[in-house]
């Protein structure tokens, strides 16, 4: 044998060792940590029909999940909903069991989403299932508020102003919102108790008054007012006392938003004739540029929770829901939308996409893309808010 084939024999036999040696070692899977880079995490379902398979595809699918055959899962799902909710998550990986329970004294729909906020909870997640969502139902001329349960059901009417109302934003911890409403024919915010039905005007200063956000806390109220001469980012106590001009410029400031610690404010405004986003000290001081490179018009902010993203619209043709790193940064654009809202598990967002004419409320799972329209609410709809 001559010296280029030992060499090759050689290199064959070390080769072959190291994928040998590869084989007896455990794979470790590193999921992306930037959105849009994950894979979906796989299930099977079985023993489920109806109502109850129906809210569990829709639950799971919209927080990362996706489903399969039993062989090719990670979490095994089965159970029973003869009358009342029975379920057991196997994970399959290293067989054993995540959660098992059975549920009675509540709607077969509840009984679900307990069971699979119960299952987000056992992989340390924060679950979703029993939030609600405040929105803009669209009525040609006119619009009106509502709220309902996170995948739709239970819609109520808020408003019968039949006027324009806008914006629509949760109070943490507390059935009530606020919203922007024409009814006494300026643009005014209302404070709306859900459990009560009272609601009360906050805001009413010459001009206009709009885009009500509240703290993490519910301790304060940053808003737009044009009382200074253009619309600037306003804050104040929850009780309406303690009015701060925060921004005195000559742009169009809009869409205030919240950092979870209650330290920055996140808004719209322009720099040079262009469109940017902007946090400014909640109490008082210089703005700082939230950098967005690349990315045309941003617009309507969203904070995640956990204080590590920024969502928001951009316009460029058309409208497209995108994520920023919440100090700025590269920008991952995510699915063709508006209007977008963090939920509390800070990876799902409600938004407002498209559709001929009307706009339709869609759910997105940000690592994932994954995204599913929230058919239960019919009509023309936006300007979504997920109650945190």
């Amino acid at each position: 044998m001559d010296s280029l084939k030992k060499r090759i024999l050689f290199s064959g036999l070390l080769l072959g060792i190291s994928f040998s040696m590869l084989a007896d070692q455990p794979i470790e899977v590193i999921k992306g940590s930037h959105p849009g880079a994950e894979p979906p995490i796989w299930v099977s379902l079985s023993g489920f029909t109806g109502e109850a398979e129906s809210v569990l595809r829709f639950d799971l699918y919209v927080q990362g999940f996706n489903f399969t055959n039993a062989d090719n899962a990670q979490y095994l799902i089965a159970g029973s909903n003869n009358g009342n909710f029975q379920g057991r998550v196997t994970d399959r990986y290293n067989r054993s069991t995540v959660l098992a329970k059975a549920y009675s004294g509540a709607s077969l729909r509840r009984q679900t989403h307990l069971f699979v906020d119960e299952f987000m909870k056992a992989l340390g997640r924060v679950g979703i299932s029993r939030t609600k969502i405040a929105f803009k139902r669209d009525l040609g001329s006119t619009s009106e508020i509502a709220v309902s349960d996170f995948d739709g059901a239970g819609e109520q009417a808020v408003t019968a102003d039949r006027t324009i109302v806008a914006a629509p934003d949760w109070v943490p911890g507390r059935l009530a919102v606020y919203y922007t409403s024409y009814k006494l024919g300026n643009p005014d915010i209302f404070y709306h108790d859900l459990s009560s039905g009272q609601r009360r005007v906050f805001s009413r200063y010459a001009g206009l008054n709009t885009s009500a956000a509240v703290s993490p806390d519910g301790r304060r109220v940053a808003m737009i007012l044009s009382k200074g001469g253009s619309p600037d980012v306003y804050v104040c106590r929850a009780d309406g006392t303690g009015l701060l001009r925060l921004t005195k410029t000559r742009e169009d400031e809009s869409s205030p938003c919240w950092s979870p610690d209650g330290q920055w404010i996140c808004f719209a405004t322009k720099v040079r004739e262009r469109r940017v986003l902007e946090k400014i000290p909640s109490t008082g001081g210089a703005a700082q540029v939230v950098s967005t490179p690349g990315v045309m018009a941003p617009s309507e902010p969203s904070w995640s929770p956990d204080g590590k993203w920024i969502a928001f619209t951009t316009q460029a043709g058309g409208f497209d829901i995108c994520v920023v790193p919440a100090t700025g940064g590269a920008v991952t654009e995510l699915v063709s939308g508006e209007d977008p809202s963090w939920s509390p598990n800070s990876r799902t967002l409600v938004y407002a996409r498209r559709q001929g004419e009307r706009r339709v409320l869609s759910l997105l799972d940000v690592p994932t893309k994954q995204y599913k329209d929230i058919s239960r609410i019919t009509g023309s709809n936006s300007q979504p808010s997920w109650a945190n």
